[in-house]
């Protein structure tokens, strides 16, 4: 075969098209090992939220004749606690109240940053001057602390604790998406917008908020892991949850009386709260590596809304 035909032939092979970004984003997870444990340790979370609610009372069930047993126990993998519960079950069962409220936490702190940042950035003025106080107040007080306060004084439970973390966790958000939306305001399309006569909700939800949109969900990820640290240490303190429930921060309390007993009771839901928030915590990093390419296009207003 000559080279005109090979050149020929070349010219006419179909030309594969090109992969998407969700698969893209699936081939670059595979090549790191730690992405993948840590979503496939994500996923689990997520099954557990869905499938264990229906044995949490079997969770509770206490045994006071039989008390505290170390792990290896017949029946008991993982040992029994003072009140006889297992622990194994315990755990699965605490992993609702543990990610749960985080989760609305960190979806309660993206909505709320996602509405004050693009209203401040987008209008500036007089709403950009008292979002940025708001932002500023909130940052300057002491998060967990004031969760103790507020919690102490209002006397409320797990879903006060959430209530209060989701403002306390919302500046972080309302900066970031606000300072996004600045750098987006004075972009060629959001000129174009104007021109068009398009009025101001119009264009902060269907063009400029979809282009800070990858930010935010970055950022949603990341503030599940400190929640869940944050909710946990609130639980361990006797805050949010009420005693005897199955979460993973009053299990830590709990166990301390039977640490020698049964180390499992402190011990498990102590790793658990660590691999889930690092889990987590890998996740959005990669996530943030990932769209970063595509915030840099933003920035250089090469991507269109």
């Amino acid at each position: 075969m000559s080279g005109a035909d090979v050149a020929t032939t070349t010219a006419r092979a179909p030309r594969r098209p090109e992969p998407s970004r969700a698969r893209r984003a699936v081939r670059a997870a595979r090549r790191v090992p730690g992405v993948v444990t840590a979503s496939v340790v994500v996923l689990a979370g997520v099954a557990v939220l869905v499938v264990l609610p229906l044995a949490h009372g079997s969770a509770l069930d206490q045994d006071i004749v039989l008390g505290t047993t170390p792990a290896g126990t017949p029946g008991h993998p993982l040992g029994t606690d003072a009140l006889g519960r297992d622990v194994l079950a315990l755990t699965l069962a605490g992993a609702r109240s543990a990610v749960l409220g985080p989760l609305v936490v960190a979806l309660g702190s993206m909505l709320l940053g996602a509405l004050l940042g693009t209203l401040a950035g987008y209008r500036e003025g007089a709403v950009d001057a008292v979002v940025s106080r708001y932002v500023d107040l909130t940052l300057a007080m002491p998060a967990l602390l004031l969760a103790i306060v507020v919690a102490g004084v209002v006397g409320g439970g797990y879903w006060v604790t959430v209530l209060v973390l989701v403002v306390l966790f919302s500046p972080g958000d309302v900066r970031l998406v606000r300072t996004a939306v600045l750098q987006q305001k004075h972009r060629p399309y959001i000129e174009a917008t104007r021109v068009l006569g398009l009025s101001g909700p119009r264009v902060m939800a269907r063009h400029v908020f979809p282009n800070v949109r990858p930010l935010l969900l970055t950022s949603f990820f990341l503030n599940i892991a400190y929640a869940i640290v944050a909710m946990s240490g609130l639980s361990f303190l006797g805050l949010g949850v009420s005693a005897g429930a199955a979460d993973w921060g009053r299990q830590l309390a709990d166990g301390r009386e039977i640490l020698y007993d049964n180390p499992a009771a402190s011990v498990v839901p102590g790793l658990a709260i660590i691999v889930v928030a690092t889990a987590v915590n890998v996740v959005g990093d990669w996530l943030s590596e990932r769209l970063d390419t595509g915030m840099s296009e933003l920035a250089e207003g090469s991507v269109p809304a």
